[in-house]
């Protein structure tokens, strides 16, 4: 079955969500590992919303945080993308790079393949300029990521979106601009 992918890496495609990626993707959101630097884990209810969100924000956009596909089997393994935000900080108003991957495919460098191809649809295709990633303090692993594909950190800020959370609140954002990711590819 052909896919209809709006670009692909070495190993992975990524698209736009629709209402039959639900329950594949609530399974994710609702495994407590995955969602270890997050407030709650989602119900199926808040992924619907979730992917509703995304939907329209590709509409207004023309991206989002992709649903992600592993090319040889079309499994969905989760999300690799980009998103507008606007909450308060001195980094933002901002696009953001983003992933969220099933446990089972962690390890095989996913993440990282599919930031630096969403990067450079970011640069290439968009023309954006900056892009920023947002993690909490102690997601090390999200950092590593942010550090393979260029990132430089910029700084550290509490999350207005994450004060009823105090464990999650205190943040760090890294950045790439279009002129030092041109240097590096």
């Amino acid at each position: 079955m052909k896919k209809d992918y709006i670009f692909k890496s070495e190993r992975l495609g990524f698209r736009n969500w629709n209402k039959n990626d639900l329950n594949e993707f609530a399974e994710i959101n609702a495994d407590l590992e995955v969602m270890e630097y997050f407030p709650n884990p989602l119900t199926t209810s808040e992924t619907s919303e979730f992917i509703d969100r995304l939907q329209k924000h590709y509409d207004n956009k023309g991206y989002n945080y992709f649903a992600t596909e592993l090319l040889e089997t079309g499994e969905l393994i989760g999300f690799i993308g980009l998103a507008y935000q606007e909450y308060q900080t001195k980094f933002t108003p901002a696009t953001d790079i983003g992933w969220r991957l099933k446990k089972s495919v962690w390890g095989n460098g996913y993440a990282t393949e599919g930031a630096k191809k969403c990067l450079e649809f970011a640069f290439n295709t968009l023309n954006l300029e900056k892009i920023i990633s947002v993690f909490t303090e102690k997601n090390i692993k999200s950092e590593q990521v942010m550090k393979k594909i260029g990132m430089k950190k910029i700084g550290t800020f509490k999350h207005p979106k994450l004060k009823k959370h105090p464990k999650f609140e205190t943040c760090i954002c890294y950045e790439i601009h279009r002129t030092d990711w041109q240097k590096i590819t």
